[in-house]
């Protein structure tokens, strides 16, 4: 009898195993509609206040509302793609028909010019990036393959684009679609708990990515007026970029930083250090630095205190540790994620006092 009882927990237990790997190895043979069905339902929630308006306001019914309110998003994709595609484009070109070699010697000419100025010929750190010889031997020609494959991979866009547009479709359209799919595996006893979560998890997340787009609106706008102002080349698409990339926090307005310090000082090569390569990026960078106090002293208090609703010192703790878990994608995702548990466990332990002192403010 013991090693009936025996043999089959050890059956049970293999059979476990084997359902488990096979979920993972289903889930990672599928990644990539997972992602499309992530990205769907970011979509639906950044499209759910036009889809509210114009059913609530102007009686549409739920096809034609979902209907105009994807026509809306993807027209301002498309405003956003023909800004950007055409400039890549013409930069593939312009690098296609560059010196190379003149090109190389004047970054390292830029590079003399820029130790000698600070006085940094000396310094350790310096001397071994120039010992690396990492600018004499960049492989620029390498630059026009470069932007080859970024145009293939916007050939490819189109089927991503058709399928998150699809999906996102159905989510505004029967928006408790992913709901009943969550439903079906919640005992009947939780369902009304469980819309309840829905229902203030998709209320604040719709907030925080509004909240999100207006930000990037807000730093586009800055950057685009201080780099046109100093006639930076591409002003828009460099604004636009560095805009998104405040998206990752922390890490992305540092990157952002670099990136336009280096494309408005490499867009002046040949001309003087002195008198004008180091003014007008020394302007620019302030204008930058403008747009990020505006960014953290205005734009994300107001996102974070009424979307998300939590402190920044808990908002920041929270970001730190998706960004150890799981790098900047963790960053990126941590407080949706975060915010979604608090809502859950809010309504699914009303009598938890801890609980209850952690999420009063939901």
């Amino acid at each position: 009898m013991n090693a009936k009882i025996i043999s089959s927990g050890i059956l049970r237990a293999l059979a476990i195993v084997v359902a488990i790997l096979a979920g993972l190895y289903f889930l990672n043979a599928i990644t990539t509609v997972l992602v499309y069905i992530v990205i769907a339902a970011i979509v639906s929630l950044i499209g759910r206040p036009i889809a509210l308006f114009l059913k609530n306001k102007l009686r549409f019914n739920r096809t034609i509302a979902a209907i105009s309110t994807m026509a809306i998003l993807l027209g301002i994709l498309s405003m956003l793609i023909a800004l950007v595609v055409p400039l890549l484009v013409q930069q593939g070109e312009n690098l296609s028909l560059l010196n190379i070699k003149g090109l190389k010697s004047s970054i390292t000419d830029l590079y003399a010019e820029i130790t000698a100025y600070f006085g940094l010929e000396n310094n350790s750190l310096f001397a071994q990036f120039q010992d690396s010889s990492l600018i004499t031997t960049l492989s620029l020609e390498q630059l026009p393959a470069f932007f080859n494959a970024v145009l293939g991979l916007l050939g490819n866009f189109g089927a991503g684009l058709f399928s998150v547009a699809f999906i996102s479709f159905f989510f505004l359209k029967d928006s408790e679609l992913f709901e009943n799919g969550i439903l079906m595996w919640v005992p009947s006893k939780e369902n009304l708990k469980t819309k309840e979560a829905f229902a203030k998890i998709k209320s604040l997340l719709s907030r925080y990515f509004l909240g999100l787009l207006f930000q990037i609106l807000i730093l586009f706008v800055i950057y685009s007026i201080v780099l046109s102002v100093f006639s930076v080349p591409n002003a828009m698409v460099i604004a636009f970029l560095c805009a998104l990339l405040n998206l990752i926090p922390y890490v992305g307005p540092i990157v952002g930083g670099m990136l336009m310090m280096f494309l408005t000082m490499s867009s002046q090569l040949g001309a003087s250090f002195n008198e004008i390569i180091l003014p007008k990026t020394t302007y620019v960078m302030i204008g930058f630095i403008i747009g990020q106090l505006v960014d953290n002293f205005l734009s994300q208090p107001l996102i974070f205190s009424k979307s998300v609703k939590s402190h920044p010192l808990e908002i920041f703790l929270i970001i730190l540790c998706g960004g150890l878990l799981w790098g900047v994608t963790g960053m990126v995702v941590a407080i949706p994620l975060y915010t979604a548990i608090k809502v859950v466990l809010k309504v699914f332990f009303t009598e938890n006092s801890q609980i209850k002192s952690w999420t009063k403010n939901l």
